[in-house]
């Protein structure tokens, strides 16, 4: 009990060092153009923030992902219809519609996190 008391103190301290040593990440540099305000993401990308700043949001306090369309979606390319060598703890993320049904891996929509796909002639994003 002792171990387990010492080991779940240790993790608080751990957390909140870690929580007080957090710095935050750079704000989007501001563009104001044309009584539009905007935020430039790393690609030199704009992003209309007007809306944003108009009900009280600060856009000098924004920050950015890795910019639009660094991401590629898993297409039609990147799937297989073959059911061979398929493990059988292989983590999926299944879709069903009717009679139609398909499994998507957790491995590859990792690094994909959208896979474009269609059941039938429907077709359909599946994301994780």
């Amino acid at each position: 009990m002792a171990m387990v008391k010492s080991m779940i103190l240790a993790a608080v301290l751990i957390m909140s060092f870690t929580g007080c040593t957090k710095q935050d990440a750079p704000s989007a540099p501001v563009v104001r153009e044309g009584g539009k305000t905007y935020i430039v993401d790393k690609t030199g990308y704009k992003w209309d923030v007007t809306q944003a700043g108009s009900i009280g949001f600060k856009p000098d306090k924004f920050q950015y992902g890795i910019g639009k369309d660094a991401i590629l979606p898993l297409d039609a390319s990147g799937l297989s219809d073959d059911k061979k060598d398929v493990p059988d703890d292989l983590r999926v993320i299944g879709v069903e519609e009717g009679a139609s049904a398909q499994a998507y891996s957790v491995q590859k929509l990792r690094s994909h996190e959208v896979a474009n796909s269609a059941i039938g002639s429907k077709p359909i994003a599946v994301g994780y």
